[in-house]
């Protein structure tokens, strides 16, 4: 499973949770076990619960799965706050096992905190050597137009136009990033508002897409707009992926303490 089809399912996932479907129809078979665990390990990682989503992605990581891999990975390296041993172990398990996001996250080690502290533990391949073969992959994809093969050139090269060929293809995490990158002052805008016009489409695009930043970036543009009703549903949406600040202002507002955007009360929800 590609990473943007993992947080495709991190998002459904999500709302399933969110309405309370029963344990019982998880816990049917090893299988439905395993991959609640996987889930529940991804959300607890884009929550920042990462001690929390250790040891749940540890179970998966050992049974092969890359995406588990990965984040265990991420996880590891963002507890420590640079690249660990342990760390490296398992972005090397994922890239080895097929993740271009794990081969980049290598390649990218030079520019890591270990660097600063020459403690940067060995690794198989060098930074250089990461890299060419995540570019070597995902040309491969992205030579077909496939729009996550397509960010990973950006996410290689840094080049724009890739970025902008993803988004246009309707991956959600480009779309995010066109939106920063516009609103930071990247590419060209004649029309007054027209700069501001094109940040708003990326962001509802990518809010459409499942992204949680890009939900409560785009509330941020709808509140000042005064589109409530938007607000109301946008709100919902980004607090059902597990979005932290989401969760807390949806219960905030649905409980009226205060009442900013005129949900119906709902002491039991909002607690």
């Amino acid at each position: 499973m590609s990473i943007y089809k993992a947080l495709r399912s991190l998002i459904i996932w999500s709302v399933i949770f969110s309405q309370s479907v029963s344990t019982a129809a998880f816990a049917s078979t090893p299988d439905s076990q395993n991959n609640r665990n996987k889930i529940s390990g991804i959300i607890l990682y884009n929550q920042l619960k990462i001690d929390a989503a250790i040891p749940k992605l540890e179970k998966d990581s050992e049974a092969g799965d890359i995406d588990s891999q990965y984040y265990l990975g991420e996880a590891l390296r963002k507890r420590n706050r640079y690249m660990t041993r342990e760390a490296q172990q398992w972005y090397g398990k994922a890239a080895n096992n097929g993740s271009i996001f794990a081969m980049i996250q290598l390649g990218r080690q030079n520019n890591d905190l270990c660097k600063k502290m020459n403690n940067c533990p060995p690794s198989e391949k060098s930074s250089a050597e990461w890299l060419s073969q995540a570019k070597d992959q995902a040309m491969k994809g992205a030579s077909k137009g496939d729009p996550e093969s397509l960010y990973l050139m950006y996410e290689i090269t840094f080049d724009r136009t890739w970025l902008e060929k993803s988004a246009s293809s309707g991956y959600a995490l480009a779309q995010y990033w066109m939106a920063v990158g516009d609103r930071q002052g990247e590419g060209f805008f004649l029309m007054p508002g027209s700069r501001d016009a094109s940040v708003r489409k990326w962001l509802l695009l990518a809010s459409e897409g499942g992204n949680p930043k890009a939900m409560m970036e785009y509330l941020e543009i709808l509140f000042e707009a005064g589109e409530m009703a938007s607000v109301r549903h946008w709100l919902e949406v980004a607090a059902a992926t597990g979005e932290q600040a989401a969760m807390s202002n949806y219960g905030a507002y649905i409980s009226h303490a205060p009442d900013k955007v005129g949900y119906p009360l709902d002491l039991v929800k909002g607690y």
